[in-house]
C-alpha cells in the first residue's frame, strides 16, 4: 500500500490531489494536523560553495577538504561546517544565498566529526583518540562572530552526533567509538563500547557539565559495543539514538538520563529492486527480491513530539535502501520499501555499482517547517540526490520533488526563517573532478528545476533505468530527441525522450540487437593479427549476448533519412598498446527504427593502425554524407579527424579540426564530443576540456563549413556559445561531460551532459538538458 501512494506521488499527481486521496483514507496519527500542503511552492537550489574555495579563490589547490555535518548561526547568515580531512570548521556568508562567500576556518585540534550551533555559538564535537582502543574526544565551543575558541569540555570518548535542545538546555554527544573496519573484517565487538554524554548547559561554556548514559546490554547483536551513529532531541528533550551497526534505536529522557525505550529497527521485505552488480558494463533490471533485510539506520530526525525518522543507511548485514517514520513507542508508522530506489532510476542518478550493496544508500534525513508545510529530507549518499516529502500527513509520507546535490550528501539543515536548505556533500577528489560543497536550495513560488529528465514506467510498473546520455538526434517535426547510453550499460539503448514535457520524458527504450549476426561476420574482414592485443574474433564475439543484445560504445547518435538511426560506436584501447590493448574498432552502425543493425561500416586499414582509446563521438548525416567527429588526435597526428563517408560511393575522406589549447589550472586534454548537421554542409560541434566544477574551463559551441574542402584539410572553426555561463547558471557545480547535441525542428538547440552512469565515487549523477534558444549563427 505503501508502495502504491509513493507510485502515485511520483507519476504526477499533483500534491493537493494526493492530499486528498490520503485525507481520505485516514490514519492513526495521534496528533492535530497543523501542517497544510502547498502545492506552488518548490525548493530549487540557488547556489553551491566548494569548500576548496576557502583555500584559494579558483580553488586551484589539490588539498582534500569536505563539508560533513553543517549548521547555521541563529539568524541564518552563517554557516559553519565540519572539515575532518583538515581538521577544522569552516565558515561561510550565506546573506545572499546566490553569492556565498568564504569566511575562513579554524582549527580544532583533531577531527571535527559534528558541529551545532547554540545562541552566539557553534559547538562541535571532535574526535582526538590516538586509537580504536583508546578513544577520546572533546567538544569545542566557538564564538562564531569571532571565530575564537571559547571553551573545551572533556568527552569520555570518541564523538560522532551532536544535537541540541530546542530550549538550550542540553547538548547530547553519540559517542561512537567507532570500530576498525581492518580488524577482522570490521566485525563487531570491538571494545570499549560507547555511550550517550548529556551536557547541562548553565552559565559559562567552560562550566557545563556532562553526564553519561550507558547504552551498553540494550541491543541482541553486539551488547556490549552499542555504537551510537545519530542522535536528535524532540521538543520534550528526549533524544532519540540509532545504535547503526545493532540494528536498534534508544529514547533518553534528558532531564533525568534515564533510558525510557529501546527497541529494533527491524527488518523490511524488498521487491522490485535490483541486487547484482554484474561486471562491467552493466545493466539495471528491478526483478529481484531481498527478505529480511536489516535497517540499520544512520541519521535520525524528529518529526513532531511523538513522530521521527530514519534514513536506513545499513552498514554490516543491512541497508533497506529506504527510510522509515516510527511513532515514539517504537513501532513502524510508514517505511518507504523500494520507493528510492525507484525514485533515483527514474531521474538517471541510479548507481549499478551499489546494486550488490546498498543501492541508494540513505544517509541521514532533516525536517523543518517550511511556510505552514512539514517537509522531510532524505539525502542518498550513493546516488547524490535530497528526496523531498510532504509531511502533512505525518504517517503518509507524500512525494515532493527530488533535489541532486554534490557528490555524497550528508549534512542536512534545515532554515525556515530563511526559507533555505543546507545540503553539505563530503566526497573530494580534484583528480576525480569532485569537490566537497555546500548545496543551497530555496523555497520559492516556483516550478521544481530538477530533473530535467525523467522517465516512464516499464509494463512491470518499474521505471526505465537510465543514465550515461551519449549523443543526441531531434526528430525532423514535433519535439522529441533520440539518445543513447554508453558502454557504461550492457545491452545498448535508444530512447525516446518528449522534450516538450518539463520535465522531459524518457518515454521508451529501444534496444540494440544484432538477430543476424552481423557483427560475427566482420572477424571474416579482420586482418591478420600482428600481435596478441590486436582486436580479434574473440573481441567481436564479447559484443553480442546471447539475447542478440549488443555491447557497443555508442557515443553518437543520428537520425538516417532512409528511416531509423546511424550510431557511432567508439573502439576501445591503442594499437600497440599493451596496457590499452584494442577490444573493439570504430565503427559506425545502421539501425532500424526498432533498433535491429542493419549494416556496419569500418574505417579504412590504414587510419585503423593509428587508433587511440579516444575515437568516434558524434555523428551526422547530410546530404548522403556521414560526417564524424573523432575526439582527439590518433597516432602521430597533432588534430583530430572529421571523418566524411560518401554514403553512395562507400568511400572515407577526412579533415581536421583544430582544438583550443588547455586551460584549465587542473591539466587535462581539450576534445570534441557530440556533432549535428545544419545544413548548407555546415555543422556544429561541442568542444570541451575533460575538467568540471571550478577547473572547467572549455565548453564551447563551434561551427565548421566542409563545403569544398580536401582530404586533409585543416578545417577553419567558429565560435557559437560558450556553454559555462549555462552549465553554472542551474547554481550548481559545472558537470562534465557535455556529450549531445540536437536543434529541435523549431531550431531550438539544446544539450545534455553524460553522468558516466553514476559510477561510484567519481559522480554524482546530475544530468542537465539545457535549452538554449535559437542560436545566432547557428
Amino acid at each position: 500500500m505503501q508502495k502504491n501512494w509513493m507510485s502515485l506521488a511520483i507519476s504526477g499527481l499533483s500534491t493537493v490531489a494526493l492530499s486528498a486521496v490520503l485525507v481520505a483514507c485516514g490514519g492513526d496519527n495521534d496528533e492535530p494536523v497543523a501542517s497544510v500542503p502547498d502545492a506552488d511552492k518548490f525548493f530549487n537550489r540557488t547556489a553551491t560553495f566548494t569548500v576548496c574555495s576557502q583555500i584559494g579563490a579558483s580553488c586551484e589547490a589539490d588539498a582534500v577538504t569536505a563539508a560533513e555535518i553543517v549548521a547555521a548561526s541563529v539568524d541564518g547568515m552563517t554557516l559553519v561546517y565540519s572539515n575532518s580531512p583538515k581538521g577544522e570548521i569552516g565558515f561561510v556568508d550565506i546573506s545572499d544565498v546566490k553569492v556565498p562567500k568564504p569566511l575562513g576556518a579554524l582549527a580544532m585540534g583533531g577531527e571535527p566529526t559534528s558541529v551545532t550551533v547554540l545562541g552566539a555559538h557553534a559547538i562541535v564535537a571532535v574526535n582526538t583518540s590516538p586509537s580504536f582502543t583508546a578513544p577520546s574526544g572533546k567538544l569545542v565551543v566557538v564564538d562564531i562572530a569571532t571565530r575564537k575558541m571559547v571553551a573545551e569540555i572533556a568527552l569520555p570518548g570518541q564523538p560522532d552526533s551532536i544535537a541540541r535542545s530546542k530550549d538550550g538546555k542540553y547538548l547530547a554527544v553519540a559517542i561512537e567509538n567507532e570500530r576498525d573496519e581492518d580488524l577482522g573484517d570490521g566485525a563487531p565487538p570491538q571494545l570499549p563500547g560507547g555511550s550517550l554524554v548529556i551536557v547541562d548547559v548553565a552559565g559559562a561554556p567552560g562550566t557545563w557539565k556532562t553526564r553519561t548514559v550507558d547504552l551498553a546490554g540494550i541491543a541482541t547483536l553486539y551488547p556490549n559495543d552499542p555504537e551510537p551513529e545519530y542522535v536528535a532531541i524532540n521538543d520534550d528533550n528526549v533524544a532519540v539514538v540509532t545504535l547503526q551497526e545493532n540494528n536498534h534505536i534508544a529514547l533518553v529522557d534528558l532531564a533525568s538520563g534515564k533510558l525510557t525505550r529501546h527497541f529494533s529497527a527491524g527488518a523490511v521485505n524488498l521487491t522490485q529492486v535490483d541486487l547484482t552488480d554484474a561486471p562491467r558494463p552493466n545493466q539495471v533490471s528491478f526483478t529481484e527480491s531481498q527478505p529480511n533485510r536489516l535497517r540499520e539506520p544512520d541519521g535520525v530526525t524528529w518529526l513532531s513530539r511523538t513522530r521521527f525518522a530514519t534514513a536506513n543507511e545499513g552498514d554490516l548485514n543491512g541497508g533497506s535502501r529506504g527510510f522509515t517514520v516510527w511513532n515514539s513507542e517504537g513501532n513502524v508508522v510508514w517505511d518507504a520499501g523500494n520507493a528510492l530506489e525507484h525514485l533515483v532510476a527514474r531521474v538517471g542518478h541510479y548507481n549499478d555499482k551499489r546494486s550488490d550493496a546498498k543501492g541508494n544508500e540513505p544517509e541521514n534525513v532533516g525536517f523543518g517547517r517550511f511556510d505552514g508545510t512539514d517537509y522531510l529530507f532524505v539525502a542518498s549518499e550513493r546516488s547524490s540526490v535530497v528526496s523531498v516529502y510532504d509531511m502533512s500527513r505525518p504517517d503518509v509520507p507524500a512525494f515532493k520533488q527530488v533535489l541532486p546535490t554534490a557528490l555524497a550528501p550528508e549534512g542536512v539543515l534545515a532554515i525556515p526563517s530563511r526559507n533555505l536548505l543546507i545540503v553539505a556533500s563530503e566526497a573530494d577528489d580534484r583528480a576525480s573532478l569532485v569537490r566537497s560543497s555546500l548545496n543551497i536550495y530555496q523555497y520559492q513560488t516556483a516550478a521544481p528545476a530538477y530533473p530535467t529528465i525523467q522517465s516512464a514506467d516499464r509494463a512491470d510498473g518499474t521505471p526505465i533505468p537510465w543514465a550515461a546520455l551519449s549523443g543526441l538526434a531531434a526528430a525532423p517535426t514535433g519535439s522529441i530527441v533520440y539518445a543513447i547510453d554508453d558502454s557504461f550499460f550492457r545491452g545498448n539503448r535508444i530512447f525516446e525522450i518528449d522534450t516538450a514535457s518539463k520535465p522531459a520524458q524518457l518515454k521508451r527504450e529501444i534496444r540494440i540487437t544484432d538477430p543476424d549476426r552481423r557483427i560475427a561476420a566482420l572477424a571474416a574482414l579482420l586482418p591478420a593479427a600482428k600481435d596478441a592485443n590486436a582486436f580479434d574474433a574473440t573481441d567481436l564475439a564479447a559484443m553480442v549476448n546471447a539475447d542478440g543484445t549488443v555491447n557497443l560504445d555508442p557515443e553518437g547518435i543520428s537520425l538516417a533519412s532512409g528511416g531509423g538511426f546511424w550510431i557511432a560506436s567508439e573502439g576501445a584501447g591503442t594499437v600497440g598498446e599493451a596496457a590499452r590493448p584494442v577490444l573493439s574498432a570504430n565503427l559506425v552502425f545502421k539501425l532500424t527504427a526498432t533498433g535491429v543493425v542493419q549494416d556496419i561500416i569500418q574505417l579504412p586499414a590504414d587510419v585503423n593502425a593509428k587508433q587511440q582509446r579516444f575515437g568516434f563521438e558524434g555523428i551526422a548525416e547530410s546530404n548522403g554524407k556521414l560526417v564524424v567527429a573523432f575526439q582527439r588526435a590518433w597516432a602521430g597526428e597533432t588534430r583530430p579527424r572529421i571523418g566524411v563517408y560518401d554514403l553512395t560511393a562507400r568511400t572515407w575522406q577526412f579533415m581536421f579540426y583544430p582544438l583550443d589549447a588547455v586551460a584549465s589550472p587542473n591539466g587535462g586534454w581539450v576534445g570534441l564530443s557530440d556533432i549535428t548537421a545544419m545544413g548548407n554542409n555546415q555543422f556544429m560541434l561541442v568542444e570541451r576540456d575533460n575538467q568540471g566544477g571550478p577547473d572547467a574551463r572549455i565548453k564551447r559551441l563551434y561551427r565548421i563549413d566542409l563545403s569544398g574542402q580536401p582530404d586533409g584539410a585543416v578545417l577553419t572553426k567558429t565560435l557559437v556559445r560558450d556553454l559555462l555561463p549555462d552549465l553554472k547558471a542551474p547554481g550548481g557545480n559545472a558537470v562534465e561531460k557535455i556529450e549531445g547535441l540536437a536543434r529541435l525542428a523549431n531550431g531550438e538547440w539544446i544539450i545534455v551532459n553524460d553522468n558516466d552512469g553514476v559510477d561510484d565515487g567519481a559522480n554524482s549523477g546530475e544530468t542537465l538538458l539545457i535549452r538554449l534558444g535559437q542560436l545566432s549563427g547557428g
